[in-house]
């Protein structure tokens, strides 16, 4: 091949020389300005923090935030909520972003439908919302995992939240994708971006300094040019500050403000004071008590912080719904999971209705605006459906032969490691295991979450964290062991998040001896498991069904459908679908006693509904106006 120097050619190099100091001279009298566009041209600076106050470009700004998820809110609803905080008179949207409903498998993305992050934060913008966003990597956010992929749990020293290679090469390549569809969203970019926040309440886990300068040079690296915030609880605060980030806290009682405001002043000196989570409620979990805070408190604690002179996210304004199996737990003492309702006692309820809480923070919120507030919103109407029964059945132990070949296994597998879904394993729902035995005597192993035992088909009793060990009683001839294992919600906040892989952990024994040859077979329970069911594998609903079981029911709507909450009186725990959405699990210990259905996942004609229920039918599937949680509703 030929080659040349320029030795070879001066007169080539004498004319490049002469192309440079010629553009260098054009360029020196071209003005730039008029090359960006005029609506950017005023978004150079951004929010910035400047002595006590936030500062929009060259005006004091107070952010009035609220937060609502996007993926627990229908797409359809959006619109409607956001308009409803911009009546309420704030002026900012904060997010959370879940890694693991993004990137469900290694290298598979997902922004579509109700997790279309880029609509959300447009529609926001085009109504008149800024935008905090909160990428995590982890969020806590009572979601599975605290929105942690469950693959990343295969490698067996996975160490989550830190430096470990084989999470920062996890989040490398899911920033590397998230961030190219956020950085155009940024303020300075033309979006409404104004601030985003690095990682989440990370002063309360802590296990490596290193981290959240990573995690800050990660964001940096892909192109996020606006104010950096953390966000940490009086737990954490201490240890969450970050050199140039500004640091926020989150509280629920005035009490903490002042505590913790005098903590930030001695720590960051004069900078601008935000409370980025005030709990306008709290969540609830199975078998506890529906939490609420008084409206008269929550007008009395929001009114204390911004007379203090501090900005507010009101966390949450409208919390939604855990759909599927989205929902997370906690884990300090005894373990506890999510339900269902992410309802939180929030401004808005569960299903975007007004509150006492709503009306008194407008009423503020609209004294010190300065400008009429929009009006509101019409309430979405709701409707009371006749009741319906179930015609058609299938047992599990029949659905079994549609469901193509077991895993086989010497030992157990946990949900997370099975060789299913290109080598990324089970994330969500049901896991059921099956050996032989040959005799009686003491079960015992490690479950999580809750493992029903069956003997053949004859249900024996459960294995959980309280109880680790069942008597397995004689029976003739041939015979099979069976552990339905659900994974209901791994722990979203606190130090064992590493430990958070489901179905059988270990060894399974029966009188201390190690069972062998296992049968797996992977109850996700995804749209494409219940394609297998077609309409000639249900049989008639039977006097006494053997359970657990899937029941299909049909719901005929003549008109526009609307809005509903379904009642499960004497059914006992399960899950419930509707047209191929999974609504979320139900339980009779409580406190929920409904399930918001969304009119937008209904249609005109005929809908399918199947429930699987793990122990005891009832008679019929209602349907009512409210939804059975205690909430003060204000109607319109």
């Amino acid at each position: 091949m030929t080659t040349w120097s320029l030795r070879r050619r001066p007169g080539r190099t004498l004319g490049l020389l002469l192309l440079v100091i010629l553009s260098f001279l054009v360029l020196r009298r071209l003005d730039w300005s008029t090359l960006v566009p005029l609506w950017l041209r005023h978004r150079h600076l951004g929010l910035q923090a400047k002595g006590w106050n936030f500062m929009l470009e060259d005006s004091t700004f107070w952010i009035f935030g609220g937060s609502i998820h996007y993926f627990r809110v229908p797409k359809e609803y959006w619109r409607d909520r956001l308009l409803k905080m911009k009546a309420c008179g704030l002026n900012t949207l904060t997010t959370y972003v879940p890694w693991n409903l993004h990137q469900p498998e290694r290298g598979k993305f997902d922004f579509s439908g109700n997790l279309d992050l880029e609509a959300f934060v447009l529609m926001a913008s085009e109504i008149g919302l800024w935008v905090i966003l909160r990428p995590g990597p982890y969020i806590c956010s009572e979601i599975d995992l605290g929105g942690l992929p469950s693959w990343l749990l295969q490698d067996p020293g996975m160490r989550l939240r830190t430096t470990y290679k084989g999470f920062t090469e996890a989040v490398d390549l899911y920033f590397d994708h998230l961030m190219s569809r956020v950085v155009p969203l940024q303020y300075k970019r033309g979006g409404p971006i104004i601030a985003v926040q690095v990682e989440n309440e990370y002063g309360s886990y802590n296990k490596d300094p290193a981290y959240m300068p990573y995690v800050k040079k990660a964001l940096e690296d892909r192109g996020i040019v606006e104010l950096l915030l953390t966000s940490d609880n009086k737990d954490g605060l201490s240890k969450g500050i970050i050199h140039g980030v500004l640091a926020t806290i989150n509280l629920q009682s005035t009490h903490e403000l002042q505590l913790l405001t005098t903590f930030l002043f001695n720590v960051q000196g004069t900078q601008p004071k935000m409370v980025m989570e005030y709990w306008t409620g709290w969540f609830d979990s199975w078998g506890g008590p529906h939490n609420i805070l008084d409206s008269s408190e929550v007008l009395k604690t929001v009114s204390a912080i911004v007379d203090a002179g501090s900005s507010i996210n009101l966390y949450m304004f409208h919390g939604g719904t855990n759909f599927g199996f989205m929902n997370g737990a906690m884990h300090f003492h005894d373990y506890k999971s999510d339900v269902t309702s992410y309802d939180y006692d929030a401004v808005l309820t569960e299903a975007g209705d007004y509150t006492a809480k709503y009306m008194k923070l407008r009423d503020f919120f609209g004294s010190i605006s300065g400008i009429p507030l929009p009006p509101l919103p019409d309430l979405i109407p709701k409707m009371s459906y006749e009741p319906i029964t179930p015609v058609l059945y299938l047992s599990l132990w029949d659905a079994l032969k549609y469901m193509g070949e077991p895993i086989k296994s010497e030992k157990p597998i946990n949900m997370e490691n099975l060789p299913i879904n290109g080598g990324n394993g089970q994330s969500f729902g049901y896991i059921l295991y099956e050996t032989n035995i040959a005799s009686s005597g003491i079960l015992s192993g490690r479950v999580r979450d809750r493992g029903q035992v069956f003997v053949n088909t004859v249900s024996i009793g459960f294995l959980d964290y309280k109880t680790t060990k069942i008597s397995v009683p004689l029976i003739q001839g041939y015979t099979v062991l069976r552990i339905l294992v659900e994974n209901r919600g791994r722990v979203n906040y606190g130090e064992n998040i590493d430990d958070q892989r489901k179905g059988l952990i270990g060894n399974l024994y029966l009188n201390d001896s190690p069972l062998k040859k296992f049968r797996i077979y992977s109850l996700d329970m995804k749209k494409s498991f219940f394609q297998r069911f077609g309409p000639d594998k249900w049989s008639s609903l039977p006097e006494t069904p053997t359970f657990p079981a899937f029941f299909l029911s049909s719901l005929s709507i003549s008109s526009t459908p609307c809005d509903t909450f379904l009642k499960l009186e004497g059914w006992e725990k399960g899950v419930v679908f509707i047209n191929g959405q999974n609504l979320g699990r139900y339980w009779n210990i409580g406190p929920q006693k409904t399930l918001y259905l969304p009119g937008p996942w209904l249609s005109s004609g005929i809908n399918q509904l199947i429930v699987f229920e793990e122990m005891m039918a009832g008679p019929a599937l209602q349907f009512t106006e409210t939804p059975h949680l205690g909430r003060n509703q204000y109607i319109k």
